[in-house]
Parts: structure tokens; sequence; C-alpha cells
């Protein structure tokens, strides 16, 4: 039986089979972003291997392609779908808080998940509070800010937003948490691609699908995924995904030293086992917490769920 979140408001449109639903995503992101990198890539703002070459370039990496894909995924919505921006979780009272919420724990579990490297011997310590010397790199961690809440927005709005509802709606929540993390897990795939990065893939989409979906809409995770992004890589001159912000750290620098499966290896810390633990306990949390207990905000008939899983 089919089954919806965030909003019963009916689509007036095509909704794309549940199993085939990750291949839409995948040929909307692929189309309409890699014009783009192949552009940064051509005017030298990013290397050959997508490695952007200074904060401003980062910047742009962060605002270009994502703008393309998700203007690529509304106009599906809005001229195949038909639906409203509601059915995507883009809609309830509270919305400013939910971000800032989000964006707090965010920032904390991402420290949470450092520090417990670090106690574990995966990092040495060197400069305390290092950017404090440096009113231009306060600049750019400020703007980058800006730019990383803008790329996890809209990975937010793709693949929680309009995937995980889309095929929930075409088939039940289960079918939805799959198909939302393994969209998601493929594109952020690369060649010879360690295994422990693609299990945090996996287990990054499934505790987000389980945010959005025990939230009722997708302001909190959005929030939850910028301060994710942007701590990860200013806080401790780590890399995030794999990407270097060529910025001195604004808490401490960390060397790692330990193991590639403790500290995550070229990929950084989202790829340690702690990392990758901690978001497993987190998407069970959320699986089994009370409902009506994890969003305050009261909800009306219109925003309220129709399933549970």
């Amino acid at each position: 039986m089919n089954e919806t979140i965030f909003s019963s408001e009916p689509h007036r449109g095509w909704l794309p089979w549940a199993l085939f639903s990750p291949v839409v995503c995948i040929l909307l992101v692929a189309f309409s972003s890699v014009p783009v990198d192949l552009g940064l890539e051509r005017f030298g703002l990013v290397s050959a291997d997508g490695q952007p070459q200074s904060p401003f370039d980062f910047c742009v990496f962060l605002v270009l392609p994502f703008a393309a894909m998700g203007a690529a995924v509304w106009a599906w919505t809005r001229f195949v779908e038909r639906r409203g921006l509601a059915t995507m979780g883009l809609a309830g009272a509270g919305r400013l808080s939910k971000y800032l919420t989000g964006m707090a724990i965010g920032i904390g579990m991402v420290a949470l998940a450092v520090f417990s490297i670090w106690l574990a011997g995966g990092y040495v310590s060197g400069d305390i509070l290092p950017a404090f010397s440096s009113p231009a790199a306060l600049f750019w961690m400020a703007l980058l800010l800006t730019g990383f809440a803008f790329q996890s927005g809209v990975e937010e709005f793709i693949f929680r937003g309009w995937l995980l509802s889309a095929a929930t709606r075409r088939w039940n929540l289960t079918a939805g948490f799959i198909a939302s993390s393994v969209a998601f897990t493929f594109l952020h795939f690369s060649p010879h691609q360690p295994l422990p990065e693609i299990i945090m893939s996996f287990t990054f989409g499934l505790f987000t699908c389980a945010w959005a979906w025990r939230a009722d809409s997708i302001w909190g995770v959005m929030g939850w995924h910028a301060g994710w992004n942007w701590f990860t890589g200013i806080g401790f001159a780590v890399p995030i995904t794999g990407l270097d912000l060529k910025l001195p750290a604004l808490l401490v620098h960390l060397t790692p030293v330990g193991s590639d499966a403790l500290t995550g290896g070229p990929a950084g810390p989202e790829s340690s086992v702690l990392t990758i633990g901690l978001l497993a306990a987190g998407t069970l949390c959320l699986l089994l917490w009370p409902r009506g207990a994890f969003d305050p905000v009261e909800r009306t008939p219109a925003q309220g769920r129709e399933t549970a899983v």
C-alpha cells in the first residue's frame, strides 16, 4: 500500500516507480552538475581530481554545481510530478529554530566524533586556535558556512526531501529509506573507494532519512548537515570527504597518526569506524524515539504523518 510522509497533499503528475527513482535521481544530478564541474576544471577552479584550489574556489564549488542540481530536481517535481514543496518536507512552523538546532547538533556530533578519534590515539595535536591569528582565514570560514549551508540544503532537498518522499509514496517508507540512501551512496562513490567510505555514505543516508521522517520536515536535518560539513572542514584542519579547505584550524590542528580505520584515512574523520558507529547509533535512536517527542512544535492534521516504521 502506498504511504506518504511530510504531507498528504496529493501529487497531480507522474511519480517514478520506487525502484526506478534512484536512477532518475542519479540522471538528474549527473546531467545537471557534470557540465558545471567541467567548467570549474576548465577555468582552473578545481584540479583534475576535483580538488578546489583555494577557499574562494571551494565556495564556488559549493554553490554552482549544487545550484544546477537543485534547479533540475525542482523542475522535475514542478513539471513532471506536479507536487508542492510541503510534500518534500519544506513546510511547518518553527523553521529557523529547527534549522539552528539541527546545526548545533551537527557541530556537536562531529566534534564528539573527532575528539573520540583523538582520545583513541588517532591524532596528535598541534597549534591551538591558529585561525584566530588570521583575519582572512576567519572571513573565509564565515563565507564557507554560507556555502556549506547552501550545498547541504540542496542535498537534503534532493535526497531526503524529494527522493525519500517520492519512493515512499510509490511504495512504502522502507523503500524510501533504501532508494534515498542507495542514490546518495552511488553519487558519493569514486573508483577504488575503500569500503569504509561506502559504508559511511550509506549510514549517513540512513541517519538523515531517519531524522527527516521523525521530524516531519527537512529543516532540522538541513541545519544538521550544514553544521556537520562546515565544522568537519574548519574545526581541526582535517579533510572533509577527502577535500582540503586549505585553511588553518579554528580550534586545534590535528595530524592523523593512527590507522585509516580509526582516522578515516585520506577521506577524513567522517569515514572513521567511530564516526560510522556514532551515526548508526543515532539512526537507531531516531527510529525508536517516541512519536511526538522529537519535534515539540504542534502539527496540524495536514502536516501529520500517516505512517510509522
